[in-house]
């Protein structure tokens, strides 16, 4: 079968999610696999992951913003995982939750996002900055007009999502 590549016109009519505080969903985890990083000028190879929500407002044609956050699969003390995990939840990870804990068991699960937009290279991106429980008086969302990377063709994966930026960091200390 033929691999067709094709000018999309690298994002041009993109419109990026508003900055600000947003009720939100989580709408998929996407396991990005095994990715060279540089950090601090050393090339290594970490296990990454994708965590997607959809937040309440919407596009001109109606459907809702998505924002996204890359992670380094790891629940160390000091990982951009487990801190945002543990500050979503409310509460730290038991010891039993630190021997293994299906990231995936939280799509569906409502979250009060800070998205601010940061300018890289004359794009604007929007990038997540931090991750709450929703409060009890906020209405929670469902996922609408998503369907799960993992369950798409894979063709329509590039297409769909919005450009990851390169202001979105990991913010995992290297061990």
């Amino acid at each position: 079968m033929a691999i067709i590549a094709k000018d999309t016109g690298s994002g041009k009519d993109f419109t990026p999610a508003p900055g600000g505080v947003h009720a939100a969903v989580c709408c998929d985890v996407v396991d990005l696999g095994v990715l060279e990083v540089n950090y601090k000028g050393k090339t290594k190879k970490q296990h990454k992951i994708r965590i997607v929500w959809q937040i309440e407002p919407t596009m001109e044609d109606g459907k809702p913003f998505i924002v996204q956050k890359r992670y380094t699969l790891s629940l160390f003390e000091k990982a951009a995982l487990r801190s945002d995990l543990e500050s979503w939840r409310s509460r730290p990870f038991t010891q039993e939750e630190l021997n293994g804990f299906d990231v995936e068991t939280v799509i569906g699960a409502p979250a009060l996002l800070n998205v601010v937009p940061e300018m890289k290279d004359g794009k604007v991106y929007a990038n997540v900055k931090s991750i709450m429980r929703l409060p009890n008086n906020f209405i929670k969302l469902q996922p609408r007009d998503y369907v799960r990377v993992c369950d798409r063709d894979p063709a329509q994966h590039a297409e769909e999502m919005p450009p990851v930026g390169e202001g979105i960091t990991d913010d995992d200390v290297p061990f």
